[in-house]
């Protein structure tokens, strides 16, 4: 009897200890897997899925390792941990997403990925606007001409009362990319005539300024002061 019950506690002890080495070796893997998605290794991000690590395990900041790979620009990280199912909608703390910060930087290999990969075309950031307004300010014109391809409302209108063509003007410049954006803009259904929160329309912020080829667009397109 005192045999069959040393046997029965051992085998609990057993089986706690390997409870206890299964979490720290899970806890192991998420924190491999968050490592290779930083440093961009396909290969290790893939060897710690295959280890078991949680896909959508969080780190400190609430990032998961697709939106860390993202963060990097790390193209082949950000792949496997799409195929593997990532959600390419997860926000962080600040409210930033895989789709939303490859759009905002103009990472379009990942921005891609995400949108054959179920992104959330009305998501916005902590700013209120959606992933096509920051593409505009900053200047890439190919993200925004994937993003409008996509269907993402041009006209959407974020916290500070701006539009994607808004903030081309206000926030962007007269260069060559910023009127590329704004044409692109015009053409694909933006309210020329939209104004911000106090009133003020894109034609007379870009008169202001002195932008003549975009005040050159906004007129051909029917804009008014």
């Amino acid at each position: 009897m005192v045999t069959k019950r040393l046997s029965i506690g051992l085998g609990g002890v057993i089986a706690l200890f390997a409870s206890m080495t299964a979490m720290a070796e899970g806890g192991a893997a998420e924190r491999l897997l968050w490592e290779a998605a930083q440093q961009g290794s396909a290969a290790q991000v893939r060897k710690a899925l295959e280890h078991g690590a949680d896909v959508e395990a969080r780190d400190n900041t609430g990032a998961t390792p697709l939106l860390i790979a993202t963060r990097h620009n790390h193209v082949n990280a950000a792949k496997v941990l799409i195929d593997a199912g990532a959600d390419v909608n997860a926000k962080d703390r600040i409210h930033d997403s895989p789709y939303l910060y490859a759009g905002a930087r103009g990472y379009n290999a990942i921005l891609r990925m995400t949108l054959a990969h179920g992104a959330d075309l009305t998501s916005t950031n902590r700013y209120g606007g959606t992933a096509l307004i920051p593409a505009a300010e900053r200047g890439h014109v190919e993200t925004v001409n994937l993003l409008i391809a996509a269907g993402v409302d041009v006209n959407h209108v974020n916290n500070l009362h701006w539009t994607a063509l808004l903030e081309a003007i206000l926030l962007g410049n007269d260069g060559v990319s910023h009127t590329a954006i704004v044409r692109a803009l015009i053409q694909g259904g933006a309210d020329v005539n939209l104004a911000d929160g106090d009133g003020v329309t894109p034609l007379s912020h870009a008169r202001q300024r002195g932008y003549k080829d975009i005040e050159a667009l906004l007129v051909r397109a029917g804009a008014r002061e």
